[in-house]
């Protein structure tokens, strides 16, 4: 058998979600340009087809989060909303952040769950009867 090297950390999905949300945090200092937004929302719409599939509620989700309309769909608290969010470019901001956030949690434990599934005995039994 070869040898696998334990230096080697495989990529997670998580890691994608972390870096778009990292970037969300830059364009939202940034001056708002429409077109770097519609590039960064094509951009993270791939990323979530790609995880989930380009069926998932996520996709739809994100899709009206955009539009700063996905609290209705997602079930985000008013509470949760920032009071300078009123206007609907900070609103959309502020709600595709929160969304990438709790995929970004689920996603974590699923991962968490996949490691655990993973790093069983790794062994196979001896030949012979059951």
């Amino acid at each position: 058998m070869a040898d696998v090297n334990s230096m080697y950390q495989a990529r997670m999905r998580s890691d994608d979600i972390k870096g778009h949300i990292e970037k969300l945090e830059g364009l939202a200092h940034a001056p708002v340009v429409q077109s770097t937004f519609e590039a960064f929302d094509a951009e993270v719409e791939a990323m979530l087809a790609t995880i989930f599939g380009s069926t998932h509620q996520y996709v739809e989700s994100y899709k009206y989060a955009t539009l700063g309309e996905a609290e209705a769909i997602v079930n985000l608290p008013e509470s949760a909303q920032e009071p300078q969010a009123r206007d609907i470019p900070k609103k959309g901001l502020q709600q595709r952040r929160q969304l990438l956030q709790s995929i970004l949690t689920e996603l974590q434990e699923l991962e968490a769950q996949e490691a655990d599934v993973l790093t069983g005995e790794d062994r196979e039994d001896p030949p012979g009867p059951s």
